[in-house]
């Protein structure tokens, strides 16, 4: 399972690629700091999950996750973000996040999603003969 990170701070992108190491089968195609590389990272190497942040140079994670969310197969999208208020998560997922989550508090939780995501692709992928 393809994972895109979208994160202006190069530390918490290092920490969420250490992160995923730790998930067998998961792997990290590619990264962002800004709006707009996010945007054109996503379109153009199509993962699976993006992870992103809602405070970014050039607009907000939530400009990003309306780009991705339209058209055709979107992937699943975990915000990551220190502005986890109930009117950003509300904001959130009503523009279609799949999962909304806490930087200072869900990074485990991040962990656990992450591998259950990788387990149901792999076991639906096996289930009918395709690559996962």
């Amino acid at each position: 399972m393809t994972f895109f990170i979208a994160d202006d701070s190069e530390t918490v992108c290092e920490r969420l690629i250490d992160l995923l190491s730790e998930v067998e089968g998961a792997e990290v195609i590619g990264q962002a700091a800004n709006v707009g590389d996010a945007v054109e990272g996503v379109r153009r190497l199509k993962p699976h999950v993006v992870i992103l942040d809602i405070q970014m140079p050039g607009g907000s994670g939530i400009d990003v996750l309306k780009e991705i969310k339209r058209g055709g197969l979107p992937p699943l999208v975990l915000m990551l973000t220190n502005h986890a208020s109930p009117q950003y998560r509300k904001k959130c997922l009503e523009w279609g996040a799949d999962f909304f989550l806490d930087k200072s508090g869900d990074l485990e939780c991040l962990l656990t999603i992450s591998k259950s995501l990788v387990r149901r692709r792999t076991a639906r992928g096996a289930g009918m003969g395709e690559v996962p």
